[in-house]
């Protein structure tokens, strides 16, 4: 029988791919709208496996937590290979889902809170406390102003992608993320 080597691997890797997708955003501004679909594209399909990774570890809980990760992970597959399949409507795509895949992504870390602070620890959970309600705040802001979604996505897609990809890489490091 194989054993896990005790590190997450797999939340580096999406750690750093986030990172990497959050500096790409920030730094390349003449990105043109379709290399943006496509790169949050990928994006929601790598958060969306994780989430749907996170509700089969967590699923031995009860409660309402592991069921929404679930569910934002297959609205977050579901729109990821949305932007990819149809990149022209990505601009109405990335105006209406985006905004509802922030929201959806931010509830379902918050909804795992508690079993990030037992495993976690208090530093990881704060982080992840504090991404998640300035994730809802940007969502929701997203939501009510479409023009402003497409005014500043590069801008707070990118630097949420860096937090997400450093408290990615965080857990990596933590009893949650290694398995333990």
């Amino acid at each position: 029988m194989s054993r896990r080597s005790g590190f997450g691997w797999f939340e580096l890797a999406i750690g750093i791919a986030l990172i990497a997708l959050g500096v790409l955003a920030l730094a390349k501004p003449a990105l043109v709208l379709t290399g943006l679909v496509f790169i949050y594209g990928i994006a929601a399909i790598i958060m969306g496996v994780a989430d749907i990774i996170l509700y089969i570890r967590v699923e031995r809980f009860t409660g309402f937590g592991p069921v929404i990760s679930l569910v934002a992970g297959i609205l977050s597959v579901m729109c990821g290979a949305m932007l990819l399949v149809y990149p022209g409507a990505g601009a109405l795509v990335l105006t209406l889902l985006f905004p509802i895949w922030f929201i959806a992504h931010c509830i379902s870390r918050l909804a795992h809170l508690p079993h990030i602070r037992r495993a976690a620890g208090k530093g990881v959970y704060a982080l992840t406390l504090i991404i998640s309600v300035i994730g809802l705040i940007l969502g929701f802001m997203m939501l009510l102003s479409p023009l402003f979604t497409l005014a500043a996505i590069r801008c707070f897609a990118g630097a949420y992608f860096i937090l997400l990809g450093a408290n990615g890489i965080l857990l990596a490091f933590s009893p949650m993320g290694t398995g333990r």
